[in-house]
């Protein structure tokens, strides 16, 4: 009787919904099981002993030449500390292990073989029993501001859901631009945009988004699963995309760009402000949007003539009687719409309170739970906690990279071996750090780990030839939201997977090709308008 259960729901799984527009059964725990391909069944079963393999490889097998003669004077300040207490042997040891750990880590992620917080949790102790972090600082982790920013973000975005605020929206945005499909990406693009500019977290972004592009997707006869077809593809992979790059156009787009501004600002002994950030970025984020926009539409996913008009039964009609239903708004929408503003207000003039981000978020997801005087009960909150842990794993990692200084270390003896001295040219040093930026964000799941890795590699460059810290520092730090192609590759793309509307190979080949195109863009940014800025050099390639 049980079996006969489980695949009575398991064949239900990918049916149609009884109301495709109840935004409550887009809830992050009851988005439907993927079902993998036979490729990702085949690399979940080789997943675990790879990266057993390659950690004890690594770790405790090959000794690599670069790790054995460690320079002190060129270590960070904290991996020095750990030098002088343990070491080169030690030390050298530990980094070999951290080398190990990080390998493991990467496969078992790709591989899916295990869930993402699993093999989060596995790094952690990992990185704990080996001796590579202290426990205390390990564990620490997960109470990380931004990953507290992230958890109240998703109180809020559950309130306008629970009010159905999000609901209304929905209906609206779909009357009002609905007619074409085409002008709903685009909107999609403006609110992302104002949204980017006001919330410092592209989770919340994602959890807020979420079920109100899965309503027009379903509007439109996009289910996922079975019934994945282009306009379920282009909303989600669009929205991800729309989420992260619109977060480049701003300096309080992402906790990391923060860490980044934050670093450069140290280093410099100043400070990169909200406007030198906007500047630079906001034609650069509204081109690479535009550009997105076309090749989706035009390339990867272009709509079939069905696709293009609402599926619902009822079709326009339908939606105009259901948003009537709605009536006016009411007293709980109200006070959902003005908490979300006022958070919103107060994200945007810290500048002038000097809050907190997530400080912000606390008070503002107090008030909304807050009995008899909020707008939503903690039963209704929708919190992906796999993702947090997923997250604290991705931080630990970061951690480690810190105390260890692995990456610098890398980097160094990289541009000894191939040759690069002290006459090496602008150019050549402005391609490679941008474009490690860029792709290593193939193989990291943290923006805020990318951000404390290569920013202060590049910083370091910088001194190292003698260059301005900005020019190459500020252009490797515009490109840390470039986190779209893979499931890990950032808690956004992990949420929006479990969505089941497209596969790896469409995120893979979409994205790649959207990496590309941003790295080719702040190149030519640099010979351009960086130039004209005065963040670069003039005659960046000698062309003009």
């Amino acid at each position: 009787m049980k079996s006969k259960m489980t695949d009575q729901t398991k064949s239900m799984q990918h049916e149609e919904p009884a109301d495709v527009l109840d935004m409550h059964i887009y809830r992050i725990e009851k988005l439907p099981k993927r079902n993998k391909t036979n490729l990702e069944k085949w690399l979940t079963y080789i997943g675990p002993p790879l990266a057993i393999i390659s950690f004890v490889l690594f770790a405790y097998v090959l000794k690599l030449p670069f790790l054995l003669n460690i320079d002190p004077s060129h270590l960070t300040e904290e991996a020095r500390q750990v030098f002088d207490k343990i070491g080169l042997e030690a030390f050298s040891r530990i980094n070999a292990i951290m080398l190990g750990i990080f390998v493991a880590g990467i496969i078992l992620w790709i591989t899916e073989s295990l869930p993402n917080y699993l093999t989060s949790l596995i790094l952690i102790v990992t990185l704990v029993l080996t001796g590579v972090l202290p426990e205390k600082k390990a564990y620490a982790e997960l109470g990380n501001t931004v990953m507290w920013l992230n958890i109240m973000s998703f109180v809020l975005a559950s309130m306008l859901v629970a009010t159905g605020v999000a609901k209304r929206f929905a209906l609206w945005f779909i009357l009002k631009f609905g007619k074409n499909a085409g002008t709903i990406f685009l909107s999609f693009i403006f609110i992302n945009i104002v949204l980017s500019a006001f919330i410092s977290a592209t989770t919340a972004k994602a959890a807020i988004l979420l079920p109100i592009f899965m309503v027009i997707a379903a509007i439109y006869g996009a289910r996922g699963g079975e019934h994945r077809n282009n306009f379920g593809r282009s909303v989600v992979l669009q929205n991800l995309f729309y989420i992260n790059i619109g977060a480049s156009g701003f300096l309080t787009g992402s906790g990391a760009n923060l860490l980044a501004a934050a670093l450069i600002g140290g280093a410099i002994g100043g400070r990169v402000f909200f406007s030198d950030w906007m500047m630079a970025m906001f034609p650069i984020m509204i081109s690479i949007m535009l550009l997105g926009y076309l090749l989706a539409m035009k390339v990867f996913f272009p709509l079939a003539p069905s696709e293009r008009l609402p599926q619902i039964e009822g079709g326009m009609d339908r939606l105009r009687s259901e948003y009537a239903k709605l009536g006016k708004v009411s007293f709980l929408e109200k006070k959902a719409v003005v908490i979300f503003l006022l958070i919103l207000g107060f994200w945007a003039t810290d500048k002038l309170h000097g809050v907190s981000p997530t400080a912000v978020a606390f008070v503002g997801a107090i008030i909304a739970l807050l009995p008899r005087v909020g707008v939503v009960k903690w039963n209704d909150v929708d919190i992906p906690w796999h993702l947090m842990l997923f997250s604290a794993g991705a931080y630990a990692l970061g951690a480690g990279f810190a105390a260890t200084d692995f990456p610098s270390i890398s980097v160094n003896v990289f541009f000894d071996s191939i040759g690069i001295g002290n006459e090496t040219p602008f150019w050549v040093l402005y391609l490679l750090l941008t474009g490690v930026m860029v792709f290593s964000a193939l193989l990291f799941e943290s923006k805020t780990m990318r951000a404390m890795i290569f920013v202060p590699i590049a910083i370091g460059v910088a001194g190292r030839f003698n260059l301005s810290i900005i020019s190459l520092a500020l252009p490797v730090a515009f490109m840390i939201e470039h986190v779209y192609v893979f499931p890990f590759n950032s808690k956004p793309a992990a949420l929006l997977y479990e969505t089941d509307h497209y596969s790896i190979s469409d995120s893979f080949k979409f994205g790649i090709t959207m990496m590309l195109i941003s790295w080719l863009l702040i190149i030519l940014a640099g010979e351009t308008w960086f130039k004209v800025l005065g963040i670069t050099p003039n005659g960046v390639f000698g062309i003009f």
